[in-house]
């Protein structure tokens, strides 16, 4: 019983079913849950030339490592011209890892910050594969939240992230705003320090 309650306690706050595990899985280490959510988004996204991988971290591993696959899932996110123009498959390390950064180039101009990036040597040489998770997710939230029709998958997959200054509000909405905020706040329209008292005044003899 005492392991039930425990769970639920870490299950609060805002929950958004599979996005949100997504979201706290992408904290913590690699993990395989988020491996098959990532593999069927990018199977689904680049359709069916690209076979999945073996199961497990290596699969993940060796079937991102020569930078192809990645490189047609970022082109399959554009809806215009494609960011990278030349997805070449090698053996030799180099090519590779320069397939790898052009992938990273266009996953930042595409809107993947810096800090969700990994590096080519946390793929290539498996140094952090969490990492390569955490990079892969951020962009399939972007992908979700940009909705420019070029997402394939479920949208419940990724975490939709919150984006600034799209609302926009009637003047209506805005005076009915205005008044809510005066009821929680009580309403000081007109008040000033002048003719309110606090207790007595203080003697000065």
């Amino acid at each position: 019983m005492a392991a039930k309650q425990g769970a639920g306690m870490a299950n609060k706050g805002p929950s958004y079913g599979m996005s949100r595990q997504v979201q706290d899985k992408i904290e913590s280490k690699y993990d395989q849950d988020l491996e098959q959510i990532l593999v069927e988004w990018i199977v689904r996204q680049c359709g069916s030339d690209v076979k999945r991988p073996e199961s497990g971290k290596t699969g993940f591993q060796a079937w991102l490592k020569d930078g192809c696959v990645l490189s047609e899932l970022i082109n399959s996110l554009f809806p215009g011209d494609k960011p990278v123009k030349k997805i070449q498959s090698s053996t030799m390390a180099f090519k590779q890892m320069e397939q790898i950064s052009q992938f990273l180039n266009a996953a930042e101009k595409y809107g993947v910050t810096k800090t969700d990036m990994f590096q080519t040597v946390d793929l290539w040489e498996g140094k952090d594969l969490a990492a390569v998770q955490r990079t892969l997710s951020a962009l399939g939230s972007l992908a979700v939240t940009k909705d420019e029709g070029t997402y394939q998958g479920d949208p419940n997959w990724f975490f939709k992230k919150a984006q600034e200054n799209k609302r926009e509000f009637s003047d209506d909405q805005m005076k009915a705003g205005k008044n809510v905020i005066g009821l929680q706040m009580g309403s000081n329209k007109g008040a000033s320090q002048e003719g309110m008292s606090y207790g007595r005044p203080r003697q000065i003899l």
